[in-house]
């Protein structure tokens, strides 16, 4: 199964961005080789420039990384919940609401970097474990309907999505 294989109404148009970062990639290269992209810039990243945004009104990387974490627990969460068939519409979250409370200050980068790169790995065990009925089953989340292995999709295009603009803001 790979991106070209989703049906529109598999995912909001607000994820179509996210989906065609991935490429036509089967679903468990896509995980792989988005996390491999992200870590491969975030493990070169100058002790200065941690706390450095792109732009102003922009998060720094220490800031956007603890914000690609949050969102790659609640997708996670979301593949679960579907992928066990439960029913139950989730809502949506405000990953700027995320941002305004977390304090990441005070953070060890390198652990951040690991805590992403462990969690990604849970999260490609977890896609590992589901069947291929698993992968389409169908929910509703943040008031549409999703399927599980276009929740899978979006987090690697999430991540590639953040992994280009490191790359381009900073080399």
């Amino acid at each position: 199964m790979t991106t070209t294989d989703l049906k529109p109404e598999e995912y909001a148009p607000f994820y179509a961005g996210y989906i065609a970062r991935v490429g036509e990639m089967e679903l468990m290269p896509a995980l792989e080789h988005s996390r491999k992209e992200l870590l491969a810039y975030l493990t070169e990243v100058p002790d200065d420039r941690i706390n450095h945004a792109y732009a102003p009104g922009k998060w720094t990387i220490r800031e956007c990384l603890q914000h690609i974490i949050d969102t790659e627990r609640v997708f996670a969460y979301r593949a679960l919940r579907l992928g066990r068939g439960d029913e139950t519409p989730l809502p949506g979250f405000d990953q700027d609401q995320f941002a305004s409370v977390v304090d990441v200050s005070q953070r060890d980068f390198k652990e951040m970097v690991e805590e992403f790169r462990l969690l990604r790995l849970t999260t490609e065990q977890l896609f590992k474990g589901f069947t291929p009925e698993d992968l389409l089953r169908m929910g509703h989340v943040s008031g549409g309907s999703v399927s599980v292995r276009a929740v899978g999709f979006m987090l690697s295009g999430h991540v590639l999505h953040h992994a280009k603009l490191y790359w381009e803001a900073y080399g």
